[in-house]
């Protein structure tokens, strides 16, 4: 018995954090949401990805200065067959991932509809990250970066670009998102009990 205890004590301190905040991933179905999350919360790549159905939801703790803060990560489909059931989900979002392709012009161009979405569902203080996903594919791309860097101080959110494939630039969305909202909890700017 004492083993099971130990172990139950040596879990609750793995998981021990000071922020619980929900984050929601949308954007176009085949953008790589659900890779960008994989190689986000398993550190690999996620071979032979299938569409996202609804909803799929997994957690990672990081620390941000001091704190811990558990992200709770929603990845929701793209299909537009699935959209009224995938924006229920997005009420108590905390912060948006914005996630388009830059080989894929169509992607992007149907950003303002998400991010219009999200606002008008989640916490008004809202924090959004735009996401440039595929920066593997450079010979491809249809999305400039200077296009998509307009884009997101035009419509007042944060930006990166990303490869799931590589890994590249993968932690700094969330931490991106995550600092922003802890320096107006700290501001006094945001209620924590309402993140």
């Amino acid at each position: 018995m004492a083993d099971t205890y130990e172990e139950s004590a040596a879990t609750e301190m793995i998981e021990a954090y000071d922020f619980l905040l929900k984050f929601i991933v949308i954007g176009e179905a085949g953008s790589g949401k659900s890779c960008l999350l994989h190689q986000f919360t398993q550190n690999s790549f996620k071979e032979h990805s299938q569409h996202t159905i609804g909803v799929e939801f997994s957690s990672r703790t990081i620390n941000i200065g001091e704190k811990r803060v558990k992200l709770q990560l929603w990845d929701t489909a793209g299909q537009e067959r699935f959209r009224s059931v995938t924006r229920s989900y997005y009420r108590g979002a905390a912060a948006c991932l914005l996630v388009y392709d830059i080989t894929s012009r169509a992607s992007f161009l149907n950003l303002s509809r998400w991010l219009a979405d999200a606002r008008a569902l989640a916490s008004p203080q809202l924090v959004a990250v735009l996401v440039g996903n595929k920066t593997d594919r450079e010979e491809d791309r249809e999305v400039e970066w200077s296009e998509a860097s307009k884009w997101a101080s035009e419509n007042d959110v944060h930006f990166i670009e990303t490869s799931s494939l590589t890994g590249d630039n993968i932690e700094k969305p969330f931490a991106l998102a995550a600092r922003a909202i802890l320096l107006s909890i700290e501001s006094g700017q945001l209620d924590p009990e309402k993140v």
